[in-house]
């Protein structure tokens, strides 16, 4: 079988053709997925893509889609993995609930819920607050978080706690840094651009991809994958998959944990004619 993982990041799989907008590891390709699928039509048994389409303003997501439509065989398998709008929504609901009920005990879980669902559209800055509630000294519901966003959620908060406690303090003079003078393009910048370097800081960054443009749940997302062509139309579980042999691929889950447990799952078929 001849497989497509899209915006694979860090996760991908030997077996499989593994493109992103940069290469993220050996054999990774680097590919702007904003201009197309680099393949011909009708080339691949299964195409997968795990919290990119989010990514795309909504119109570029269509477009997106149709794309991976064109570079799917008929009867091959679109998978896709989005951040689950619906799941998210009942979360958010649960949790106000809670807490305007008197349940002081849940404070913390709708304050995260609620990062959870704006923040990751409105940040201007690499990780937003929810990379600063997370790398916070002390956490009070932290198996509240690791169970909404997995293993990745604990990995990023070990490795920042790693990176603190290996800081060393730098001296605080040297004779470098006495004489490093601003070099004249930087004079000459902020000369130019005076008042506007966060504005475009800011902007740039919203146009760097990390912030969320569009949202799915399994009605919209469903109705996406049959407006790009796909038939039978189905959600299912993260170890759940018409493409052969999925599990062993440790895309969506090892060991039965899932990697991004506020997901939803969906998949379709490409048909024969």
């Amino acid at each position: 079988m001849k497989l497509l993982n899209l915006g694979c990041g860090h996760r991908f799989h030997r077996d499989w053709v593994n493109v992103d907008f940069v290469s993220t590891g050996d054999g990774v390709i680097a590919h702007n997925l904003t201009k197309g699928i680099p393949f011909p039509d009708n080339q691949f048994d299964a195409v997968y893509h795990s919290h990119v389409l989010e990514h795309f303003a909504r119109r570029d997501g269509e477009a997106f889609m149709k794309e991976c439509f064109r570079v799917t065989k008929p009867g091959g398998i679109i998978r896709v993995a989005v951040p689950d709008l619906e799941g998210i929504a009942k979360e958010y609901i649960a949790q106000l609930d809670a807490v305007t009920a008197g349940n002081v005990d849940k404070i913390a879980d709708y304050e995260w819920i609620m990062l959870e669902l704006y923040d990751q559209a409105v940040r201007s800055r690499s990780g937003g607050d929810m990379a600063a509630y997370l790398f916070q000294d002390r956490v009070e519901n932290l198996d509240y978080v690791y169970g909404r966003l997995g293993n990745e959620a604990r990995q990023l908060r070990e490795q920042h706690q790693n990176k603190k406690s290996k800081v060393t303090r730098k001296p605080k003079g040297s004779i470098r840094s006495l004489f490093r003078l601003p070099s004249f393009r930087g004079i000459l910048k902020r000369y130019l651009l005076a008042g506007e370097e966060q504005p475009l800081a800011v902007g740039k960054f919203r146009m760097g991809g990390e912030i969320h443009q569009w949202m799915y749940d399994r009605f919209s997302l469903g109705r996406l994958l049959q407006e790009s062509g796909y038939a039978d139309v189905r959600k299912l579980s993260a170890l759940e998959s018409s493409i052969p042999g999925w599990p062993d691929y440790k895309l969506d889950a090892e060991n039965n944990m899932v990697h991004k447990p506020d997901s939803l799952f969906m998949e379709a078929t490409k048909p024969l004619r």
